[in-house]
């Protein structure tokens, strides 16, 4: 019994040997953001030489040089830009956890979820008091991240996404799928209650970077083929080609349920009411590791249920 105590205590020493300290992690944290000791030394409330030596006894202990030194400057070395990238993103998990722990106390639980700017803007975000009456003990933070990525990589619990279903190491739940529409300021229209999709081309043709063949689709679907429809400005985001169109630089083509409710108050209307369809939609994924989440399932049964309730009135 005392040879299997004395290895487990020996294990949890080792263990614990190959972890250098808080200090010294925060330490270097501050040191490789600001590529200073003294303005890191201010940022840590502690002294220039502290700093040098919380530094000095981490590259001793990695065996590695983390900064090179000419003269008063310091700058990364390739490792150290590495290791620093790492420790940043250890270190925020920790605040996070720790966060998260306070807040709720074992109870509930904090959900990190990526998710598509104007998705969270005009569709999500409106929604979510309901989601916070039903679960008081959740609390959703939304980052916007418009491409896929590994979850391996990052810190996010789930990802809504556009796209198809493929998502590597992830379940993937289908929501809705997408009607595009064109739109514009009403005093574009000059009175005339609809367009001819041929009339449409005489106008600005407003453009989403991230889908540059959407009129292309939409013109060609609609019988026009000979059309220039690259000729329009582009813009990042949706919400910022709705806003274009609001403010009546031209004919833009969004998701349909982007804006429902510039369409009711008629700030917007449709000039031809010709929808694409593709066989693209909505998803929620996340990792398979995830399921036995309570916070995640709590907020996946939400989800589908309000992504039902949309499709059932579109």
């Amino acid at each position: 019994m005392f040879s299997m105590r004395y290895s487990a205590q020996e294990n949890g020493e080792t263990m614990r040997r190959k972890i250098p300290s808080i200090e010294a992690l925060t330490a270097f944290e501050a040191a490789a953001r600001h590529l200073s000791f003294t303005r890191s030394a201010d940022e840590l409330a502690r002294t220039q030489s502290a700093i040098g030596r919380q530094i000095a006894a981490l590259e001793d202990y990695l065996g590695v040089a983390l900064f090179n030194r000419v003269k008063k400057r310091i700058s990364l070395t390739d490792v150290g830009h590495t290791y620093a990238r790492n420790v940043r993103e250890s270190l925020e998990k920790i605040e996070r956890d720790t966060l998260a722990t306070m807040a709720h106390q074992g109870a509930g639980g904090i959900l990190e979820l990526a998710v598509i700017p104007t998705f969270a803007t005009r569709w999500l975000i409106p929604r979510l008091p309901d989601f916070y009456a039903r679960n008081k003990r959740i609390t959703l933070n939304l980052t916007t991240r418009a491409e896929p990525f590994m979850f391996t990589d990052t810190p996010f619990d789930a990802a809504i996404h556009f796209g198809s279903s493929v998502w590597p190491g992830a379940i993937a739940n289908h929501l809705f799928g997408e009607e595009i529409t064109p739109v514009c300021n009403p005093s574009l229209m000059h009175g005339k209650a609809s367009l001819k999709p041929d009339q449409l081309e005489k106008f600005t043709l407003l453009q989403q970077s991230a889908r540059p063949d959407a009129w292309r689709q939409w013109l060609v679907q609609a019988g026009v083929h000979e059309a220039n429809c690259m000729k329009g400005q582009r813009y990042e985001t949706f919400s910022m080609l709705v806003e274009a169109a609001r403010a009546g630089l031209g004919i833009a083509l969004v998701p349909r349920f982007f804006v429902l409710s510039e369409l009711e108050r008629g700030e917007l209307v449709i000039p031809c009411n010709l929808p694409l369809r593709n066989d693209r939609g909505y998803y929620l994924v996340y990792p398979e590791r995830k399921q036995c989440s309570p916070p995640l399932m709590a907020f996946e049964k939400w989800l589908l249920e309000m992504a039902k309730q949309y499709s059932e009135k579109s």
